[in-house]
């Protein structure tokens, strides 16, 4: 079972392939992007994903908005720089909180956004402190899922809206014949992937309304796909460094997540998801 020190531990082993894959300095991004017909390049597909979630979550410059599961902050950033709103962002991983306050540096709007080493299962913060919370590619990583969902009816204000864009089991990926979701989750350090079950109707036990529930897995296949192209173009070195070095435990094998997960997709045992959720 993965605890919160294995999820830190996976993003500060596997922090430097990001960097090469996922242009992480230039991007500041950790997660799938969103392609759609005028997207022209990675980077702006990567930024599609905050644009679309902030459309959903129709974000306002009034509204303090919690990123559970920050990164590097690129979220924070992006929403403070083009709609003007309040950001919070956690982590669990000490090398990506010093990337973000790094970046923060740089940043122009400095006062709108703040970051802090905090496990958003369980955060210091006063209750209905915010108006949004903000799950990119994050919230799978609770285990159990109730203890986020907890929590965040316990922050948001009355009304709030949870805006999350993640990774979700379908009906066939739960028997997981060829062990994708399996093989895939052991490498990325999640317990248990979202479902049907264990989250979303959790979420509405809890008092929580699901407003939206979207799958957009055909505008993520391409990034699906480029990950899988890493994993080909990767392999050979990767065995061949892990032959010469002292390799870390998630570094070690990070790259065959690259193929697990595209092929699990192929197959229709996930869908990529945005729920926009609203607290009764």
């Amino acid at each position: 079972m993965f605890n919160s020190k294995d999820i830190a531990d996976y993003y500060n082993q596997t922090v430097n392939h990001y960097e090469i894959w996922w242009n992480l300095k230039k991007s500041m991004a950790l997660h799938y992007g969103f392609w759609d017909k005028n997207t022209k390049s990675f980077n702006e597909a990567l930024e599609n994903t905050n644009r679309e979630m902030a459309k959903l979550a129709q974000l306002k410059p009034c509204h303090n908005v919690l990123d559970a599961g920050c990164g590097v902050g690129g979220a924070a950033f992006y929403l403070a720089s083009t709609i003007g709103c309040s950001v919070l962002g956690i982590t669990l991983s000490e090398k990506q909180l010093k990337l973000a306050n790094e970046f923060k540096q740089s940043f122009e709007n400095k006062n709108l956004v703040n970051f802090s080493l905090q496990d958003f299962t369980k955060t210091n913060f006063k209750s209905e402190s915010f108006d949004v919370i903000w799950g990119c590619e994050s919230t799978c990583y609770a285990n159990p899922k109730i203890n986020f969902i907890n929590e965040a009816k316990r922050l948001l204000k009355p009304n709030g809206i949870l805006i999350i864009a993640d990774y979700f089991i379908e009906p066939k990926g739960l028997i997981d014949k060829d062990k994708y979701i399996k093989n895939w989750g052991d490498l990325w350090a999640i317990q248990e992937f979202h479902s049907q079950h264990n989250f979303i109707d959790e979420l509405e036990k809890n008092g929580f309304e699901i407003e939206q529930n979207i799958d957009v897995s055909k505008q993520v296949f391409r990034s699906s796909k480029r990950m899988y192209y890493s994993y080909l173009v990767g392999a050979l070195p990767s065995i061949l460094y892990n032959l010469f070095n002292n390799t870390s435990r998630f570094g070690k094998k990070h790259y065959q997540s690259g193929y697990f997960q595209y092929k699990a997709l192929v197959d229709e045992l996930w869908s990529y998801r945005m729920l926009v959720v609203r607290k009764k």
